[in-house]
């Protein structure tokens, strides 16, 4: 009945609109014409307020899929001062030789050296140096979300060039070894000069930026930095007082493969026969523990490769080799939740299947890792043959789609020199300024209540 009746309405309609176009066709001319004009002049002065983005309307292609709009997409850049630090607290200690101390500039700045192994994965405090250093735009004249001032008065945010992660590395290979002394002195002349500085002091460091990527950076002296906003790969190994998410931006490991530029097959599905593929350490700590496990789970399946291996030139040359020709790339926790190996995996075009319940990801309030990763527990990914069934089952049009999607965001994680414009060094900035409401609100109700932070002791 309803729809008889609805029926009835737009027949009656259409025919009372019929008869008045046969009878008044000037009439409707006329009327069509004003009709136009009130559309262009509404158009015209949302243009002029800025409500209305035409590009987006008439060419949605251009904007990412996978990558929202920014949440401080504004036409001002982060203005970032950059102490000048000695060289033995930054690239001195890429070359132990030179005994030259003057803070280091875009002239002098020395390239990362070549054959470093795992070091590289833990050198995101390198790059971002030298975006600051670097006095040119992106590519092709491309502005940047950064730029470095010489009047800390004009700063938004603070950098300190301390290569945390690297001194641990080179200053001893373990937590016992002595020569980790030099590390520690390190720390402690650092906070020295921090400690005078007047803008180090007006906030408590809140407004400081520090990378600390290597789960044992600064970590004689770290309590002493906790305020600051530290550049951290996961936050596996520290309480949520010491590092989180509110206050700290998550960086990718710098991948130690080479990327895979010329991916331009046209079946890639079909080009990679290995189902599921993982190389590397399988004895660690913590959740890490999962990769012994696994080792048994997947053992026995002729699609399957899961080797045990150490970080050597040959070794990870082999590894970029089995990403490429491998359809899925298990990533597993190690020490803490992540690892260079998942960032290996994107750049290799290989889907991520990670294997975590408490990882961390960068860039996530832009980047939605499910268009182009899966995930299992580790409940699910221990059952026996679980895991491996579900890859098995995945369609192809859709593992397709997800490596469309992979060669679209790996320039998001390449870190290089001279940077560039949305490479993983300008999304962390981006992170950075994202951050800076957050220490404003904590700033300014500090310096009004009577006790300070009384919200966290409730």
């Amino acid at each position: 009945m309803v729809n008889k009746i609805n029926g009835s309405i737009v027949r009656t309609t259409q025919h009372r609109e019929t008869n008045i176009l046969i009878r008044s066709p000037k009439m409707y001319g006329k009327a069509a014409i004003a009709f136009v004009f009130v559309i262009l002049l509404v158009i015209s002065y949302s243009i002029s307020i800025g409500t209305v983005d035409l590009r987006s309307y008439f060419f949605p292609l251009l904007q990412s899929s996978s990558v929202a709009p920014s949440l401080c997409a504004t036409n001002s850049l982060l203005r970032v001062y950059m102490y000048d630090l000695p060289r033995r607290f930054n690239v001195g200690m890429l070359n132990r030789r030179s005994l030259e101390q003057t803070p280091v500039t875009s002239r002098t700045w020395p390239p990362w050296p070549v054959n470093s192994g795992l070091k590289r994965q833990h050198s995101v405090e390198y790059w971002m140096m030298g975006s600051l250093l670097y006095e040119g735009d992106g590519e092709d004249g491309e502005v940047r979300e950064v730029v470095r001032v010489l009047d800390p008065e004009m700063a938004d945010a603070f950098f300190v060039p301390f290569f945390s992660s690297l001194s641990f590395n080179t200053h001893g290979h373990n937590m016992t070894d002595p020569k980790t002394r030099v590390d520690r002195q390190l720390q402690i002349d650092l906070l020295e000069i921090l400690r005078v500085s007047k803008y180090w002091k007006r906030y408590g460091g809140r407004d400081h930026v520090i990378p600390m990527t290597h789960p044992n950076a600064f970590r004689f002296l770290r309590t002493e930095v906790n305020a600051s906003i530290q550049i951290v790969v996961d936050f596996g190994r520290y309480p949520r007082i010491m590092s989180n998410l509110s206050k700290d931006a998550v960086a990718p490991y710098v991948h130690v493969v080479e990327s895979f530029t010329n991916d331009n097959l046209s079946d890639p599905f079909e080009s990679r026969p290995t189902l599921l593929f993982f190389r590397g350490r399988t004895f660690r700590k913590d959740e890490g523990i999962v990769r012994v496990k696994l080792a048994k789970v997947l053992a026995g399946y002729d699609d399957v490769h899961y080797e045990r291996s150490v970080a050597t030139g040959e070794n990870i040359k082999a590894s970029s080799l089995g990403m490429r020709s491998s359809k899925f790339c298990l990533h597993p926790a190690g020490d803490t939740p992540s690892s260079c190996r998942l960032f290996d995996a994107i750049v290799s075009h290989c889907i991520p299947v990670i294997v975590s319940d408490q990882i961390e990801l960068p860039f996530e309030d832009e980047i939605d890792y499910s268009q182009f990763s899966l995930f299992f527990s580790f409940k699910e990914a221990l059952e026996p043959g679980y895991m491996v069934t579900k890859l098995r089952e995945f369609p192809k049009e859709k593992w397709v789609e997800m490596w469309r999607q992979l060669k679209n965001i790996s320039h998001h994680f390449e870190f290089q020199y001279p940077p560039k414009k949305e490479d993983a060094v300008d999304m962390l900035w981006r992170q950075v300024k994202h951050k800076l409401p957050g220490v404003k609100l904590a700033v300014h109700r500090n310096q009004r209540l009577k006790i300070p932070d009384w919200w966290r002791r409730r």
